[in-house]
């Protein structure tokens, strides 16, 4: 039986603390109001006031990550004390409340979207369709036909008055006879298969499905002024698309097979029925949404780091903390990344690629097999990430 307790804070007090790992609770706001704030130089820069209804330490409680920020009681404040495992039992109870800590996350993974591509590429993305065409002639000029077919047909059919309908239909026409690329309407399908290097959406496009991997990689990505950024590489197990169909808008970024991938939907009545009756999976939801929300966060930091080596070195050290590899023992790890895959994730930009990361490979903290990254030791890789940072933030409060 679910049994929920109170927690009372005087004014002044915290309720968390950045860095601790006291993760395994959170906090929804019954009375009072307090204050978040990210103390790392590189992170949130203005703090959140948070009052009654509103919840605090969810992110790192699911995603069993560290705290991220610190929360400060700004009057006297009673909060309920959530325990990680009785997440299931309350939403099973309480679907509203599962609802409101879902939205929220992907009202959050939105704005994070797009800071990250603001700080990585130095610009913003359109929210137009336009955008669609743009990101069909990124993948045409990289020989990539496949994604490129999708992306001219999605624009072809949001933008039938658009500017470049004449051009979006003539490449469409040109490209489809030599393109893999499936799926350019939705179906009934339960299981969908997707050969490597096909778009499974495109971003600005809309949708009303999510999906989860079944067999196989996806990239999240955004391309901006011709050039490309890596948000996310997901695994079997992860979902994704899950924020056009919670908030009813158009894609914020893309979704490209890495591999050839198995893939089940879940489209707007399933996912209405998953959450009234089905809490495991909803929790699941919460889960891969938080972890998400915590890399991004952390790729924010990844963003503003000057020193292409470091911020490459810094993106592998995430890789490592998003697998769990006990930093404690000398182990390695196999990324499963290309170097481009890893350029792409930092924003280095394509004509710069080329001499950052020959310096890269001549690195002792990675070494290369079947061109994908390999970190022989990740506690050396970590700790020499670690006191980089250290002094970068010394630096800059200085």
């Amino acid at each position: 039986m679910l049994q929920l307790s109170f927690t009372n804070f005087r004014k002044g007090s915290y309720l968390v603390v950045e860095g601790k790992n006291v993760n395994d609770r959170f906090y929804i706001i019954q009375r009072g109001h307090v204050s978040c704030l990210v103390s790392d130089f590189i992170a949130q820069p203005n703090a959140k006031i948070l009052g009654p209804g509103d919840f605090v330490g969810v992110i790192p409680c699911m995603s069993r990550h560290a705290q991220i920020e610190n929360v400060i009681a700004l009057t006297d404040v009673v909060a309920i004390t959530v325990q990680r495992d009785q997440y299931s039992e309350l939403i099973a109870k309480n679907t509203p409340v599962a609802m409101k800590i879902i939205r929220t996350f992907a009202n959050s993974m939105r704005e994070m979207n797009e800071k990250l591509t603001r700080l990585t590429l130095k610009n913003t993305v359109s929210e137009s369709t336009e955008q669609i065409f743009h990101v069909a002639e990124y993948y045409e000029k990289i020989k990539k036909p496949s994604i490129a077919a999708y992306a001219y047909y999605q624009y072809v059919k949001s933008s039938p008055d658009g500017a470049y309908l004449a051009a979006a239909k003539k490449r469409f026409m040109e490209l489809r006879q030599k393109s893999r690329a499936v799926y350019f309407e939705p179906t009934a399908d339960l299981i969908r298969f997707y050969p490597k290097d096909t778009m499974i959406f495109s971003e600005c496009q809309r949708g009303a499905e999510m999906f989860i991997i079944q067999e196989g990689k996806v990239k999240i990505t955004k391309v901006v002024n011709g050039e490309e950024v890596t948000l996310a590489v997901l695994k079997k197990g992860d979902m994704f698309g899950e924020m056009a169909l919670i908030e009813n808008k158009p894609r914020s970024a893309s979704a490209v097979a890495d591999e050839e991938c198995r893939l089940m939907t879940v489209n707007r009545k399933n996912f209405d029925q998953m959450v009234s009756t089905q809490s495991q999976l909803i929790t699941k939801l919460t889960t891969t949404l938080a972890e998400r929300l915590w890399s991004m966060l952390r790729q924010l930091s990844n963003a503003q780091i000057p020193d292409p080596i470091y911020k490459l070195l810094d993106m592998l050290a995430l890789q490592v903390e998003k697998a769990r590899i006990n930093i404690n023992t000398k182990t390695s790890y196999e990324t499963g990344l290309s170097l481009q895959d890893l350029a792409n994730m930092c924003g280095i930009p394509q004509e710069q690629q080329p001499v950052i990361l020959i310096q890269l490979q001549k690195n002792p903290l990675i070494r290369l097999e079947k061109s994908k990254i390999i970190i022989p030791n990740c506690s050396d890789l970590v700790k020499n990430v670690t006191l980089s940072k250290q002094y970068h933030i010394k630096h800059q409060l200085k």
